[in-house]
């Protein structure tokens, strides 16, 4: 199983099966797998095609198993960006990390898609909310 992130926060990995498994660890990993369960789970409820689906959650070890939203994107205009992010809104959901790191590319059928929402709000319920706060020596940049 091929990994494509391996950092303090998660590991993820593509399955030959296309699934992504995504293991959380480091600071806050029980809130931030809680959040994005959360979330997917809403976004799921609300059909919201332009996300991963939640396939499996494993709580005792901090895993979930979800859908390819396809291949990350090297070069996303702001305008573009802005736009993707401000269509999940509609759905409810505010990403809270609205970089082009989170944004992929579906070629089946060319769709710009979100991922990792660990750290979104829930925009009817702010209880389920984990901005991005941690100490500035729990944050390490993505590769």
């Amino acid at each position: 199983m091929p990994s494509i992130k391996d950092t303090c926060r998660a590991t993820v990995h593509i399955g030959y099966d296309g699934r992504v498994r995504k293991q959380f660890r480091g600071a806050r990993a029980q809130e931030r797998f809680d959040t994005e369960v959360a979330v997917l789970r809403h976004l799921e409820q609300q059909s919201c095609t332009f996300v991963p689906k939640l396939l499996e959650s494993d709580s005792d070890e901090l895993v979930i198993v979800t859908s390819n939203c396809g291949n990350r994107v090297d070069n996303l205009t702001q305008a573009k960006a802005t736009s993707l992010f401000a269509e999940l809104e509609a759905f409810g959901v505010r990403h809270e990390d609205p970089f082009a790191r989170n944004v992929t590319y579906r070629p089946q059928d060319g769709r710009f898609c979100l991922i990792d929402f660990e750290f979104a709000t829930l925009l009817d319920n702010p209880s389920v909310a984990l901005k991005p706060t941690l100490a500035p020596e729990d944050v390490v940049e993505d590769a």
